[in-house]
């Protein structure tokens, strides 16, 4: 799901350095690996959450306005990317907010696919890192491939490479040493928190502040090249055309109806994707955009065994996240906003977003 950022300064002491521990469930097998594979893909969700709300009621983001999105200049052909990956069999390629997006809120579409021998590219735009540093992020890097490794059945270890875009922009790829049909590649920019204000600790500016001009660039919290507005709608755009997919799957965009309450970053990738897909070449309908923190307002619908496996792919990022971890499935449900996430997955087509 997408990330509940925690307060910077004083405010971080009330959070609840929980030792990490793994969910016991395991019907990963037999639930994920007969899910139909439809034209919807991964969900999303953040992990950090303060104790008050996990006691009290699920968040909401902040609802600031967003500009256009810088244009991205129609080259065709595109050149080849440093990024480029070979196409697979029925390739994905998703783009999210923060890690943990994708297995809140897009499965159990995510573990369909991957169980379906489907090609799935992922891409984390933030950090996520709450203004934690780095290291927390890592944390959080580590916690998603567990997950993947949960649901693909297989911990052989991972692969990493920098990469040095066409764009400017530096990023870091992972690569299943045993399954070069699944990668997740991270850009690590600053965690625009809840308020959509930012930290302290990254100088108070997210992409929200990036996409408006009130900030002229963003720094990765790795020490990468900084990215303008112009130079992060490019890389969006390399990273999807460098993946060559039949499908894209995000958040939930700014400028639909289903975004208000949700973190301002998954609007601003959502916003993001959306104006940039054409340019890489994908036509709208082959885009699906996953409700964020909203979904808790709509009917359950995951539910089961389903739900089950879901709650235990959960559970295994959770363990790596100092943050939000969960002792089992019963606790992890009982996370106000995580538990009512966890049992809803909504993916919109462009025809549904109710543009606004």
């Amino acid at each position: 799901m997408s990330d509940i950022d925690e307060p910077s300064g004083a405010d971080q002491a009330s959070v609840d350095p929980a030792t990490p521990r793994r969910s016991g469930i395991s019907r990963r097998a037999l639930v994920f690996g007969g899910l139909a594979v439809g034209g919807l893909a991964a969900l999303g969700g953040g992990a950090l959450v303060y104790r008050e709300i996990r006691r009290s009621a699920p968040p909401e983001g902040a609802w600031v306005k967003l500009g256009p999105i810088v244009p991205v200049p129609e080259t065709s052909p595109r050149p080849m990317s440093p990024a480029f990956e070979e196409p697979g069999t029925d390739t994905t390629v998703a783009v999210w907010a923060h890690a943990d997006d994708d297995i809140i809120f897009a499965n159990p579409h995510l573990a369909g696919l991957i169980s379906s021998g489907a090609t799935l590219r992922t891409v984390f735009v933030t950090a996520g890192d709450a203004g934690r540093g780095l290291d927390y992020a890592k944390q959080r890097e580590a916690g998603i491939r567990a997950a993947y490794d949960e649901m693909r059945g297989s911990t052989q270890p991972w692969d990493t490479a920098q990469l040095t875009l066409r764009s400017g922009a530096r990023v870091t790829r992972f690569v299943p040493s045993d399954d070069p049909r699944l990668s997740i590649t991270v850009l690590r920019l600053p965690d625009g928190n809840l308020s959509g204000k930012g930290f302290a600790a990254t100088g108070e500016a997210g992409l929200t502040q990036l996409i408006n001009g009130t900030v002229p660039a963003l720094a990765p919290i790795d020490d990468g090249p900084t990215l303008d507005a112009s130079r992060l709608a490019d890389t969006v755009a390399e990273l999807i055309h460098a993946g060559r997919p039949d499908h894209i799957t995000t958040n939930i965009p700014h400028e639909s109806a289903f975004a208000r309450g949700d973190h301002p970053d998954h609007s601003c990738v959502g916003s993001l994707v959306r104006a940039v897909a054409p340019v890489a070449g994908i036509a709208p309908e082959a885009v699906t955009y996953y409700i964020g923190y909203p979904s808790q307002h709509e009917p359950v619908n995951v539910d089961g065994d389903t739900l089950d496996a879901k709650v235990d792919v959960y559970a295994t990022y959770a363990a790596q996240d100092p943050v939000v971890t969960c002792d089992g499935a019963a606790a992890c449900l009982a996370q106000p906003g995580f538990g009512q996430w966890l049992r809803r997955s909504y993916g919109k087509t462009e025809a549904e977003l109710r543009l606004i």
